[in-house]
This record gives C-alpha cells, sequence and structure tokens, in this order.
C-alpha cells in the first residue's frame, strides 16, 4: 500500500509548465521574471518527490508548488529590507547605508569610464590608491595609507608585511606579540591567531584573559621580536578584574605597534578608539574597517608609515586583496564628508547614532498613528526601547530608542512572519508577545513600505 500511494503522488504532480499557466503560477512569473519562476517551481518539484519517496504526504497542488517557489525566490537575491530591528551595523543586513555622495560617486564610476590607474598630469599608468590615500592622511595624520577589501585582509597583509621584513633582516622566526586578552574572533570563525600564523610570524602571548602587564611584553621581547599587535576587543566587553597596556605605553618598547582599531571610528561615539588617536599614541600601522563607525563601504583600511605601508603595496598578496573601483568612489565620496565637516549630516550611519531620542520618538509615533488609520483593529503602540550599533562595534553601549509596537500574542509571530515575507521584506523583533519595529534605523521611505506590509500581512 505504502508503494501505491508513492507511486500515485508522483503521478499527481503537475508539469512545470501547466504550474506556470495556473493564475498564481503566472503572478510568480510575472513578478519575478519567468525564467526564474520556472526556476523555482522546478525546484519545488524536486522537493516534493524527494519528501514522497522518503514516504511522507505532502500537499500536491499548484498553488502549494507556487507558494514554496515563492518562498524559495524570496531568500535568493539581494534585496531592499526595512531594517527596523533597532541595530544600526546590522551584519546580516550589509551593515552601514550609503550616504548619497557615496552612492552617486559609485554610480559614476560604475557606468563611466575613469581614471582608476591612469593619471591626468602625465598621461601615463597611474595607481588606483592614489585617490583615497591623500584624504586619508589628512583625516588620520598617518605618513601612507592602503584600501583592500576588507579589515581581515588589511590585518593579514599588514602582518605578513611587517614579518617579511623581519626574515629579510635575517631573523630565523619572526615573533609577533600579543596579550591574551586579544586574542579575538570575530564574525564568520575569523580568529586573530589564525592570521598570524598565516602571516607566517610566531605568536607569542602574554599576560592572562583580564589582565595584561607593560612587564609582560617586556619579559617576552628578545631578537626575534617583530612586532608588537594591539587588538581592540570591538564585539565583546571584559569587566571587572582587568588591567591591559595601551597604545602610548606599548610603543616605548621598540618593536613596531600594530593597532588594529576595528570600526574605523573617525568621531567620537560611544568611548570607541578613533584612528587618528592610534596614530598619535605612536602606533606604526593602525587597520580598521570601512563599512563600520566609518560608515563607508566594505573595505579593510591600513594607515602608518610609509615603510610599512610601501611593503605592504609590494606583498604579493596586495593584488588578490585590492579594493575594486566602486568601493574606492564610494570611500572617496565618504572621506569627503568628514573632511567637508558634514559627515553626521551625510552618513545615515552617523545620523542613525546621534539623532536625539527625542526625534526617534516623533518618528514613531507618526508611525504609529498611520498604522491605526491604515489597519483598525491592529493592537499598536509606541514603547521605549534600546539600539544598539552592532557590526561588532560597542558591545555594551545602548542608544535610547523608540519603537512601534504591533499585535500580541500568538498573532506577532504570525505577523512577524508575514512582514518578513512582504515586497521589501520588513525586518523586526519579537519581543515580550510584541512585533517591535524599532524607528531608530528606519531610513526615508521605510515607513510607507511598513504601512503597506502591514495592510497586506492583514489582507
Amino acid at each position: 500500500m505504502m508503494e501505491t500511494r508513492k507511486r500515485d503522488l508522483l503521478r499527481s504532480l503537475p508539469a512545470v509548465d501547466a504550474v506556470l499557466r495556473a493564475p498564481a503560477g503566472e503572478t510568480l512569473a510575472g513578478h519575478h521574471g519567468r525564467a526564474a519562476a520556472t526556476a523555482a517551481v522546478r525546484e519545488a518539484l524536486r522537493d516534493l518527490r524527494r519528501e514522497i519517496s522518503a514516504g511522507e504526504s505532502p500537499v500536491v497542488s499548484e498553488e502549494a508548488i507556487v507558494a514554496a517557489a515563492s518562498q524559495l525566490l524570496l531568500g535568493r537575491g539581494l534585496r531592499r529590507v526595512v531594517n527596523a530591528t533597532g541595530v544600526i551595523l546590522h551584519t546580516n543586513l550589509g551593515r552601514s547605508v550609503l550616504s548619497e555622495r557615496a552612492v552617486a560617486a559609485a554610480v559614476e564610476a560604475a557606468s563611466r569610464y575613469s581614471n582608476l590607474e591612469y593619471d591626468l598630469v602625465s598621461g601615463g599608468r597611474g595607481s588606483r590608491y592614489d585617490h583615497s590615500v591623500p584624504l586619508l592622511k589628512e583625516l588620520t595624520g598617518a605618513e601612507d595609507a592602503l584600501v583592500v577589501n576588507n579589515c581581515a585582509g588589511a590585518t593579514l597583509l599588514a602582518l605578513a608585511a611587517v614579518v617579511g621584513e623581519g626574515s629579510k633582516e635575517g631573523l630565523a622566526q619572526p615573533e609577533v606579540i600579543v596579550s591574551r586578552g586579544q586574542l579575538i574572533e570575530i564574525g564568520g570563525g575569523f580568529r586573530i591567531p589564525e592570521v598570524l600564523a598565516l602571516s607566517g610570524a610566531r605568536l607569542r602571548e602574554v599576560g592572562t584573559t583580564n589582565r595584561t602587564r607593560l612587564s609582560d611584553y617586556e619579559a617576552a621581547m628578545d631578537e626575534n621580536t617583530r612586532a608588537i599587535l594591539w587588538v581592540h576587543p570591538s564585539n565583546f566587553d571584559t569587566v571587572g578584574f582587568t588591567e591591559s597596556v595601551g597604545i602610548p605605553d606599548l610603543a616605548t618598547l621598540g618593536p613596531p605597534v600594530i593597532a588594529d582599531v576595528g570600526s574605523g571610528a573617525l568621531l567620537p561615539v560611544g568611548g570607541e578608539p578613533r584612528v587618528q588617536d592610534a596614530i598619535r599614541d605612536g602606533a606604526e600601522l593602525a587597520i580598521f574597517s570601512g563599512d563600520k563607525l566609518l560608515g563607508g563601504p566594505q573595505a579593510g583600511i591600513a594607515v602608518g608609515l610609509l615603510r610599512w605601508i610601501s611593503a605592504m603595496r609590494r606583498h604579493p598578496l596586495a593584488r588578490a586583496l585590492r579594493a575594486d573601483k566602486l568601493c574606492l568612489a564610494a570611500l572617496e565620496a565618504t572621506l569627503t564628508s568628514y573632511l567637508d565637516g558634514t559627515a553626521k549630516e551625510d552618513l545615515p550611519t552617523l545620523g542613525m547614532l546621534y539623532a536625539p531620542a527625542t526625534e526617534i520618538e516623533e518618528r514613531a509615533d507618526r508611525l504609529a498613528e498611520e498604522l491605526r488609520r491604515a489597519a483598525p483593529g491592529l493592537e499598536v503602540d509606541v514603547a521605549a526601547s534600546v539600539a544598539r550599533s552592532g557590526g561588532g562595534t560597542l558591545p555594551t553601549y545602548e542608544i535610547p530608542s523608540f519603537a512601534v509596537r504591533l499585535g500580541g500574542g500568538q498573532e506577532a509571530e504570525a505577523l512577524a512572519d508575514a512582514l518578513r515575507f512582504s515586497d521589501p521584506p520588513v525586518v523586526g523583533r519579537v519581543r515580550e508577545g510584541r512585533v517591535w519595529l524599532d524607528a531608530r534605523t528606519l531610513l526615508p521611505g521605510d515607513e510607507r513600505a511598513i504601512v503597506a506590509a502591514v495592510v497586506d500581512a492583514r489582507g
């Protein structure tokens, strides 16, 4: 009987064309395009065949197949998402949002030829790094700068370059000293010890997890010491019985200090170390991300002494890690906002971080009122909330905010799911039996998308 049931279910599966000719299938193809819809329907049918072969009895209908195909298409391809989570640099949602100036620069670079590696003065070959380097030098006080495709790459390249110079000087096994409390892991399983190993350096750990003193570094130094690595623990905080050594004291020991300052803050926010402060305090290299508190595109940026940046440029890995023209154009525009003194106004990341709570409350009140008019009967109110920086920055920094709360009880989970399936998807939080939509991370136009999504979800 089981085998007969399997055969009957398999025979009942419709053809791909039959599904796409059904009203729901035509709508799917009209929304996503026939090629994408065909591929998704074919995959949904394969999933059904696997379930039936495994002894399950799934619902077999054109509507169910189209629904499954719709869910498959929903998770594919980069799409605009409304971030109502209250996490400003949400790693899963793309971290920093580019300014209008940066977007325009990237579009110009993408849609036109540019002087990416062409020297307009001499008429000869130029360098793609000439465009952002003067801005970075001006903003940080460093002698030179280099931009690669992400901060992990910049860290690896900096260590490899410094250790490589040590090998040229005859060091048998160049060592890099680092505090045990700074042997961190960031997103994606990226670990500082593993990067050190890839660079060719031997790791010399000093101190303990919670306490490291200057004398620990001094005791570890010998003829093989090539550098001291100082890492800002940007995604966690150690409190209580702690002690650490800052860059100014480490810079007195002699070996070059490589400072991984992480977030790329150039303006004061939440006590985060600023890049220019690391250079001023004596770091010979400072490394940071472009898409965190800097508010620009994904990039790994190194600033510091000319000798080290030159060594990084010469390293074979530099070409493999180089940034593309869209990144460089957006980064140049972002840095220009800092030099113009308009960063807080231009950059969405900084706007969200610095906006007063009263402004966020007014925005939440307006959204709540629109939702009450558009979705009568839906429980809607505004409550105080806490937003966060996110993106591996400021782990204990709480930003006062306000959120619109929707629904209640079991309705909340269903409503959150429905909002996530809207177009564009709206991503909030379910907390205390309500859907929380934090107003601090909303961008212009998001309120209208939220209202439309809620109406669709209830209708």
